[in-house]
Formats: C-alpha cells, structure tokens, sequence
C-alpha cells in the first residue's frame, strides 16, 4: 500500500474492488478512494440480513477499507463497533493482502420493533440502530508484536460522522471524507474518497505561504462535494475517471491500486481450536450427539466437527 511507486495510471482504465491512492500536487494533499462492487455484493449475499444491516455492513467495509490504506502493516486490520442497541456489532477487516470479510449480529425482533415505528427508515440514525457504543480500530500484525488499537464513540447521524469525528479530535492533519453506499441494478456498491493534508515534509514549500494552505483545502472540499452518490458507486464510472472529474485542475497523479478480494480465513482447524477454548457448558450446548454444525459468521460456510476432533 506504498505510495512511493509514483506511475501514473492511464484515466479509463477498469478499477473497481480497489484502493486507489493518489495526490493533487499543485494543491499539496493526498487522497484515497475505496470503489467495491462484485466483492462486497458477494459479501453481502452469503448472509441473510435485512437491506438497514446490509448498508451498515457495506459502510464499515468501506471504512475499514479506507482507514487500512493509510497504514502500513503486515496483518490484520479490523473495524468492530459494538452496540447496546438492535445491531449489537458490526466487524469487517482487511489483511495487508487486501482479502476482505465482513458480518454483523442483530436482533431481529428489537430491529422489527423498531422499523415498524418509521415510515421512511432512511431517517433512522446510528443511535436508533445501534444505541450506545463504540468503534474500535485494531492492527494485529501477529504474536511478535504489539497489538495497536484505537477507540471512536459513536457519535452523530451516521458511522461517517463518527469517523469524520475522530478524524477531528485526534489526527493533527486535516481530513475530509465523502461515503455512498447503495444498490445499483439489485448489486450492492460502496465508494469513499478520503482527502488529507500532506504532512509539512512531504508537501510543497511554497504552499506554506500566506494563506495558501487553507485555500487549497477550501477548494478541494468544495470540489470533493460536487461528486454524487451515484458517481460514488456507479458501476459505469471507474476510480481514474471519477478522479479526473473532480480534481484534473489539481494536477492530479495517480499510483497503482490496490486490489480488494473477498476471502475469509475460517477453516476446519481454525474452528476447532476456538471450540477447544470454550467453557464446557458452552461445548456441550453446540453439540447434538458425537457432531455438532457451526457456520462462520463472516462467510456462512458450514462446518461439521466431532468430538473425537477436540481431542489434543
């Protein structure tokens, strides 16, 4: 996820299920556009949630797309927000590969409670469907290693406004992000763009006159506003293209994306040994008999496991 290789990638080119990094030199700022489609509907359709969690689910995909992209890390990076509310959690994480994963747990008669109270449930915030809680940022880059972890209270109308807060709370560089997340012809879609500040170091010398800095970045924001949600996650525009509409007075340069893949990690292995860690009581539950069938919460697959497996 370097941005050192500086080649520049032909406008046109097909993009979609990337990361596209990239930079407006005459302005001094980077940037960062999430485009997910066939990836993230497949995500999306191992599941059975209704549409409000699915939007949910594709919005913190995307996120944890785009905050990945700004570390450099050999691992895991993981977006969890945990909740009093109907949609207790929400997890999607990404490895340094770019293989994607994402789910959520829910109650389905506090959610339908809830939804009958509402004509229209575009109107419903966060903390109608999520309550109080929280969002955490982790980067585990295995056992060698310390495990690096961020905390956002959720805050505002949306997961956005959250992360758009913790941006303004505790990064010291500027940072505006703009997200869509939608269906376009019955597939799920997501974009984000995220633009920054350079740091002082990185950026050119001569922006830092007057009040030259604040004058890109005002422009830029406005700029960053023209683009719409359908351009944000039409299937017919791709990365480079979008990018040159909104910013080809910028003198825009692009880098090589980075190519997002759905993929999980569950296996047969993996979910023995997590059952071996579990209370007894807990085992004995899970198990009809001699067998017992456990299905991955992040890609539905069916799992059957036997006593005799649990044994060291």
């Amino acid at each position: 996820m370097s941005e050192s290789d500086n080649t520049i990638i032909t406008v046109g080119t097909n993009t979609d299920n990337v990361i596209q990094n990239f930079q407006l030199d005459s302005s001094s700022l980077r940037g960062r556009m999430v485009r997910l489609g066939s990836e993230l509907d497949d995500i999306i359709t191992a599941h059975d949630y209704p549409d409000i969690v699915n939007r949910l689910v594709a919005e913190t995909l995307s996120l944890a797309a785009c905050l990945a992209s700004m570390l450099k890390y050999d691992g895991i990076f993981t977006l969890q927000i945990q909740t009093s509310g109907p949609i207790s959690m929400i997890v999607a994480d990404q490895t340094s590969e770019g293989h994607i994963r994402g789910c959520a747990s829910y109650n389905e008669e506090d959610l339908n409670a809830l939804l009958a109270k509402f004509d229209n449930v575009d109107k419903l915030s966060i903390q109608d469907l999520l309550g109080k809680g929280h969002m955490a940022f982790t980067v585990d880059q295995g056992p060698e290693t310390d495990r690096y972890q961020g905390i956002v209270e959720l805050k505002g109308h949306t997961l956005l406004d959250s992360v758009q807060h913790y941006f303004n709370q505790s990064e010291q560089i500027g940072t505006g992000i703009k997200m869509a997340t939608g269906k376009v012809d019955g597939q799920w879609r997501a974009g984000v763009i995220m633009l920054q500040h350079m740091p002082e170091d990185e950026a050119n010398p001569e922006a830092g006159a007057g009040n030259t800095i604040e004058d890109n970045w005002r422009r830029t924001m406005i700029l960053l506003e023209t683009c719409t949600e359908e351009e944000l996650i039409s299937p017919n525009l791709d990365s480079q293209e979008l990018l040159f509409r909104l910013f080809h007075e910028e003198d825009l340069r692009v880098f090589d994306p980075v190519n997002l893949i759905k993929k999980c990690r569950c296996s047969k292995d993996r979910l023995v040994m997590a059952v071996r860690l579990m209370p007894q009581d807990d085992i004995d539950h899970i198990f009809k008999g001699d067998t017992a069938d456990i299905k991955c919460e992040f890609c539905s697959k069916n799992y059957t496991i036997s006593k005799d497996d649990l044994m060291p």
